[in-house]
């Protein structure tokens, strides 16, 4: 039977719950004014304040944004780039965490010194333009997928996840006639699933987001990611409304803003539910043990 608490306790669950529904409040109110502002007409934004619920409700923002169907085309990219480019992650990422994680592994330390090392200086972004270009991937979509392919934190933490699953696990699969790469792909990776999917989320964020390296990289705008088009549009925006009056136009450029923050926010949120179940436990085991 469970004892009655006691008064500190009560008063300390009562400010420790109003403390987190405060944070939650303060987490939560950008976002709803962000979707707020991006439905309100013009003239309600012109006069300033904050917003939370629209008086006069508007799509003019959004019919600008959708005003051409070069925004669809490049939607469609940042969705091939997220799923291969993610795919392509979790391949090289996992091929080379998996050899490191094991002991018995010649030069071993040396590897791991040099990933480690990366994290703290990195080649730059003229050398790395120039080997994306002596290797002919400028103007490609590979570009964007291969330069990147293994993040060094997310290497670290894998390996310790990997190095964490019993080395009878992988004994006991070799007595039953299966290679490393058997291990790997029958064994280890059936059983890193929350890792897997965390680092996915991770992985896909990354490359949903990523803009500046298609600035560098990418000069066919047909093949320019959504959020470079973003960019674009709200660049635009500002230009053309920059010096019309209120009463002349019917967008606003903090309205396009809003809309273009709300357009490429809600792909990426809606997949964050499908992995949330493992996010917290993939990272803690992650982390925790090695």
């Amino acid at each position: 039977m469970q004892q009655d608490k006691t008064w500190g306790n009560r008063i300390f669950d009562f400010v420790n719950h109003g403390l987190l529904l405060l944070i939650g409040i303060v987490t939560v109110i950008p976002f709803i004014y962000i979707l707020a502002v991006s439905f309100t007409s013009p003239h309600e934004v012109a006069k300033g304040g904050f917003i939370l619920f629209p008086k006069e409700f508007s799509l003019a923002a959004y019919r600008y944004i959708f005003s051409t169907d070069t925004l669809i085309r490049s939607l469609g990219v940042s969705i091939y780039i997220t799923v291969i480019g993610t795919l392509i992650n979790l391949l090289f990422t996992s091929l080379m965490a998996y050899p490191l994680s094991r002991k018995y592994l010649r030069g071993r330390q040396p590897i791991l010194l040099g990933v480690l090392f990366t994290m703290l200086f990195s080649g730059g972004m003229i050398p790395t333009y120039f080997v994306v270009k002596s290797l002919h991937l400028t103007d490609t979509l590979w570009s964007l997928m291969l330069p990147t392919a293994i993040s060094a934190f997310n290497l670290i933490v894998l390996k310790n996840f990997f190095q964490a699953i019993p080395d009878e696990l992988e004994d006991a699969a070799k007595i039953d006639g299966c290679n490393d790469v058997g291990v790997l792909f029958r064994i280890v990776l059936p059983l890193s699933m929350p890792a897997m999917a965390t680092f996915s989320l991770f992985y896909a964020v990354a490359h949903w987001n990523s803009f500046f390296s298609a600035v560098i990289y990418i000069n066919d705008s047909e093949k320019w990611p959504v959020q470079v088009w973003l960019r674009e549009i709200v660049i635009l925006a500002q230009s053309r409304i920059g010096d019309t009056s209120i009463e002349e136009t019917e967008i606003q450029p903090l309205t396009i803003r809003m809309a273009v923050i709300v357009f490429s926010t809600i792909p990426i949120m809606l997949v964050y539910p499908f992995l949330q179940k493992h996010f917290a436990k993939g990272v803690m085991l992650g982390s925790v043990k090695g």
